[in-house]
């Protein structure tokens, strides 16, 4: 028998009644979906879209901070970023932000919450706050420029985060 038909022919999970994986529990709704992906974007900005507006010179209209520790810091920052560790916020955010300027907040990468701590704090001390998705890691991981204690270092962007032949990803 020739598996190749069987393949291309075999039933839905509609008609079956079998859900794959994918679709366990079901898509939201369209209105439901643009209301929390909306939100998602007010919350969140990319290392992408902050190093286009840092690098377009001038006001980008928001201050970045580097939340974490300053060891960390010392191993690599944003330049321009300010240092502000989350542990600090409650005694001087009020002292180095500006309520009126909206913050963009990072800390390591993915795998910590260190920025999202940092954004709950300055909020409830009011100031209007996004984290910075992908963190000092993809920064780096990018190919940006970024500040050590020993001077500026850039790396070669690594390809499953930058596009290899392209200014943008185009998304």
């Amino acid at each position: 028998m020739n598996n190749t038909n069987t393949q291309l022919s075999s039933p839905s999970s509609a008609t079956t009644g079998v859900v794959n994986p994918a679709l366990r529990v079901p898509p939201a709704s369209p209105a439901v979906a643009a209301a929390y992906f909306g939100a998602s974007l007010a919350f969140h900005a990319d290392v992408s879209d902050v190093a286009s507006a840092l690098a377009a010179g001038g006001d980008p209209g928001f201050v970045v901070i580097d939340t974490r520790s300053t060891a960390s810091w010392d191993q690599g920052h944003i330049p321009g970023a300010l240092h502000l560790p989350t542990a600090l916020i409650p005694e001087q955010a009020d002292t180095l932000l500006d309520r009126s300027v909206p913050v963009v907040a990072y800390c390591w990468g993915p795998g910590c919450n260190g920025a999202t701590r940092a954004a709950l704090a300055l909020a409830q001390l009011g100031f209007q706050v996004k984290e910075m998705l992908g963190g000092f890691e993809y920064w780096a991981r990018e190919g940006f420029e970024f500040e050590t204690w020993e001077g500026r270092e850039q790396r070669t962007p690594d390809a499953l985060t930058a596009p290899v032949d392209a200014e943008d990803c185009g998304c």
